[in-house]
């Protein structure tokens, strides 16, 4: 059974789509099948960080939830050239490529037991070893649904007082819905921090472990277009730290079916 691994955030702005995208390369580089959901409501950019052009996605998860197509319908191989034939594939499903889609669906009522019941049939008809969440930011019924779905509910974060307040929230509500596995992310941070103190500092302010303290890379920041940073700069140190966390136990290649478990068995929200 695969791992469920899910990228959460509290404010926006946080480089967690980027984070997930780049997670999924390094697990597809190592000869692992990955599916990518894309649920950030706000900002669904991973069809354009992976290069799927809007006019080839004709059917969705949103398609699949209105009942107008079979899940297997939504997902797109978008494994990028350099890594075919490693054994390796990624596979995307978006909820929706236009902005704002799910805040209207939640308003009306998002179906979140089709939903889970969806991306499970969707990982077994691609015979996945991992299947990576884009969590939509903030805490509402869907990110709680996702959260209590997780194997692994990785929290990004910057150094920003907002986010520290919004994180803590989200770290207890990890905690009460039982997620086998919580490991903190700080994200773009800047050059003249220490990371081992940020890193000692941030494990006590919450109580948990931090799997990655990030590095701030303009490269990264003025990224505008499709490409997967970690492909297009392979020794860029920033690189070298995500395939150093992805390499972690946390992540890791041992299955958990805790997560799935809770959901078969209605433990959502």
């Amino acid at each position: 059974m695969p791992k469920i691994i899910s990228f959460n955030a509290f404010l926006r702005g946080t480089g967690k789509s980027n984070l997930a995208a780049n997670a999924a390369t390094l697990l597809a580089q190592g000869g692992r099948r990955v599916g990518v959901v894309d649920l950030d409501e706000s900002a669904p950019t991973l069809h354009l960080i992976f290069g799927l052009p809007a006019s080839d996605v004709s059917s969705t998860l949103g398609d699949f939830l209105a009942g107008r197509c079979p899940v297997q319908e939504t997902a797109y191989e978008v494994t990028p050239q350099q890594l075919q034939g490693s054994g390796g594939g990624i596979f995307l499903a978006p909820l929706s490529i236009e902005p704002g889609w799910m805040l209207n669906a939640l308003r009306r009522g998002l179906d979140t037991e089709l939903l889970s019941s969806g991306l499970r049939d969707l990982t077994d008809r691609l015979a996945l070893d991992f299947l990576i969440i884009d969590s939509n930011s903030g805490i509402n019924e869907l990110s709680l649904t996702l959260l209590a779905m997780s194997d692994v509910a990785a929290v990004v974060l910057r150094l920003d007082k907002h986010d520290y307040q919004g994180t803590a929230v989200i770290v207890e509500l990890a905690r009460k819905l039982e997620v086998p596995r919580l490991a903190l992310i700080v994200n773009m941070t800047p050059a003249t921090f220490d990371p081992a103190a940020v890193r000692a500092k941030v494990a006590e302010t919450y109580g948990c472990e931090v799997a990655a303290v990030l590095p701030y890379s303009d490269r990264m920041a003025v990224r505008g277009g499709p490409g997967l940073f970690v492909l297009e700069y392979p020794d860029h140190p920033l690189t070298a730290a995500l395939r150093s966390t992805v390499n972690l136990p946390w992540i890791g290649s041992s299955v958990s079916t805790t997560g799935a478990l809770r959901v078969a068995q209605g433990n959502g929200t």
